[in-house]
């Protein structure tokens, strides 16, 4: 029993760092939201995203929760705004404003926030239940 309390815990842990990194990317995303290029021309700052994958811990027999890649977004579009005095803008005064999109940034790092809580109470709980069979041993 105790093994397969301490495997959650494990996996809990591993989707805990997975969340954590999640919320640097988003976090990320969203300082560089007005980032852009320096020269007419210039791509600004590209949103970046994250993927996970199951990885097989061979000392424990767990799958454990990792980061796959950090990838840039080169699917979505740049916004083209009007800033002629903007030193990246172009002949037309148009400048290329990063792919980042405030509210999808907002939504993805609050789900991360309880994806990591939820983790994290799986700790705590595994934790108490460890504390409650030892209290029982000791009666």
């Amino acid at each position: 029993m105790s093994n397969d309390i301490f495997g959650a815990m494990q996996i809990s842990a591993s989707g805990m760092r997975a969340q954590g990194a999640r919320l640097r990317v988003t976090s990320e995303n969203m300082a560089n939201a007005d980032t852009t290029g320096t020269t007419p021309g210039a791509d600004p700052y590209r949103r970046h995203t994250i993927t996970f994958k199951n990885e097989l811990d061979r000392s424990s027999g767990l799958d454990l929760v990792k980061v796959g890649g950090i990838q840039q977004d080169t699917k979505t579009p740049f916004e083209m705004r009007y800033i002629p005095d903007h030193p990246a803008a172009d002949e037309n005064g148009l400048v290329k404003m990063p792919n980042v999109n405030m509210l999808l940034e907002m939504m993805d790092a609050r789900e991360a926030q309880r994806s990591y809580e939820a983790n994290l109470g799986m700790i705590e709980e595994a934790r108490a239940m460890v504390t409650r069979t030892i209290d029982l041993l000791r009666s």
